[in-house]
């Protein structure tokens, strides 16, 4: 039986995206599939540089037609299968009035922590991403700052 190798996929939810990027990520990429026989691609969601590299796996994968996109999900979010994306980004399309792109990958993966949400969920699935695994890549930029949320605060007021 042959043995193969998992690459996961984490990174900033907003990125600068260029050309130079895709290249240098293309390259690295297929040099994984190529050179290092990794086999499988786990992606997370809710990340521009997750949606960039699984794009990119997803052009190679017409290439390389045994590579296999995996997701890892939190809470709501859902992955489809390819035969499916064209019906619903149609769908989606009409109602939001613009171009919508899915993420669409050959498996997803349920983790014991997928129906938590809020931050510590996405550290437990990009934990478990990471365990799961023999190569990691990731996106850091030591400037990135996320944007801030606004704090709600709600007073209720009893008038007897």
């Amino acid at each position: 039986m042959e043995t193969y190798k998992t690459c996961c996929v984490i990174g900033h939810r907003k990125i600068e995206i260029t050309d130079d990027l895709k290249k240098e990520i293309y390259e690295f990429i297929e040099n994984l599939i190529v050179n290092e026989n990794v086999k499988r691609f786990l992606f997370g969601s809710k990340s521009e540089f997750d949606y960039l590299c699984q794009g990119i796996v997803t052009e190679l994968k017409e290439k390389y037609s045994f590579i296999t996109r995996v997701g890892y999900t939190c809470l709501c979010e859902t992955v489809m299968l390819e035969s499916d994306k064209a019906k619903w980004e149609k769908i989606l399309s009409e109602i939001y009035k613009r171009k919508v792109n899915l993420f669409c990958v050959d498996e997803e993966h349920g983790y014991k922590t997928r129906l938590v949400s809020g931050k510590a969920a996405y550290i437990e699935r990009n934990k478990a991403m990471i365990d799961d695994s023999d190569y990691c890549i990731f996106y850091y930029n030591q400037n990135y700052k996320p944007p801030q949320r606004i704090q709600a605060c709600f007073v209720c007021l009893l008038i007897l």
